[in-house]
């Protein structure tokens, strides 16, 4: 295998994990919504979810951590980060957005994260603002109109003006999920991350819960889902393993490989993947106004992301220039992170 293939394969694995990731975590909606109609809190569904998910990531992280929980208590504030932003906020946030929003028309709204990350970075690096990236950022924001429907919000007929302010916070904690995944944390391993983040978000929805600024309802009733009846917990259970198990743990692997921006256009996947399942098994059906404007954010994001390849392509290039203007191919390199 060629030096230069290394690189190559990497970002195939990390793509593949972050879509695999996405299309997991479209599935947590879809299976609690029920339980949302059917009374419980966003606040509870959220605890029972990330509890079981990290007990069973649980384990596997102990066994790549040796036993030792040292890299853990090292790496606290990265760990409290990732519980309180990445797990309690994002997910409570878009729980409380899908009982007042279709969740097509919520995580449209949330998925404005990669731009969000994109204009982050021009105000942080204070470089000049390329015009690929103002038409990716602008066609986001027309989308974002379009898919919201500014004109009927709060009116009758109309989206949740609340359920869109709930999709939008919802957004600012995705941003700081992708950016959180991609730290590197040397001795800590992902999945111990993962785990121990998971059980944080836990805790912390828990207990902000008994304090009541949260409400955190149960209901041990059944519910219904495509269809088909089915015990709460049967639900519960297939979120817990697929839908956080599963996702987070693929999702921080491929952000490890991808870095923040390219993982957060890789996690689009999940809003068409979420689209789909929502309209089959929810009968969720967005109109076209609102499939016009999905198509601009995603297009728009498509753009933000062409520039960070435009700018990957030329430093290339210019690392491959000698000082006489003659390209040397033994001293060409790929840009780590494009």
């Amino acid at each position: 295998m060629r030096t230069s293939d290394v690189p190559a394969a990497g970002t195939r694995t990390g793509l593949a994990a972050a879509v695999a990731a996405a299309i997991a975590f479209s599935t947590s909606g879809i299976l609690l919504k029920p339980l949302l109609d059917a009374g419980w809190s966003p606040a509870a569904a959220v605890a029972v979810r990330v509890a079981l998910g990290g007990l069973v990531l649980a384990p596997a992280a102990l066994i790549a951590l040796r036993g030792s929980l040292r890299p853990v208590l090292q790496s606290w504030k990265l760990v409290l980060g990732y519980g309180l932003i990445a797990v309690a906020g994002t997910q409570v946030l878009y729980f409380a957005a899908i009982q007042r929003l279709p969740i097509a028309v919520a995580l449209l709204v949330q998925y404005s994260a990669p731009v969000m990350l994109a204009v982050l970075g021009w105000a942080t690096r204070r470089v000049p603002v390329r015009p690929i990236v103002v038409a990716g950022v602008v066609l986001s924001v027309v989308g974002l109109v379009l898919v919201v429907g500014v004109g009927g919000i709060g009116q009758a007929g109309g989206l949740d003006a609340a359920g869109i302010a709930l999709a939008l916070a919802a957004a600012v904690c995705l941003a700081g999920y992708y950016v959180l995944s991609a730290v590197p944390t040397p001795g800590l391993p992902p999945l111990a991350l993962v785990s121990s983040g998971l059980i944080v978000g836990a805790v912390a929805t828990v207990g902000v819960g008994l304090t009541g600024l949260l409400p955190l309802a149960f209901s041990t009733g059944q519910v219904e889902l495509g269809g088909i009846t089915m015990s709460w917990w049967e639900p519960v259970l297939v979120v817990a393993l697929v839908a956080t198990a599963a996702a987070y743990s693929l999702s921080i692997a491929g952000s490890r490989r991808l870095g923040a921006r390219i993982a957060s256009f890789a996690g689009l996947t999940e809003v068409v993947s979420a689209v789909i399942l929502a309209w089959l098994l929810l009968g969720e059906q967005p109109d076209a106004r609102q499939l016009a404007g999905g198509a601009c954010i995603i297009a728009g994001v498509v753009l933000v992301r062409l520039e960070r390849t435009t700018d990957a392509s030329a430093s290339v290039r210019q690392t491959g220039t000698t000082r006489a203007g003659l390209s040397s191919p033994s001293r060409s390199r790929k840009v780590p992170g494009a």
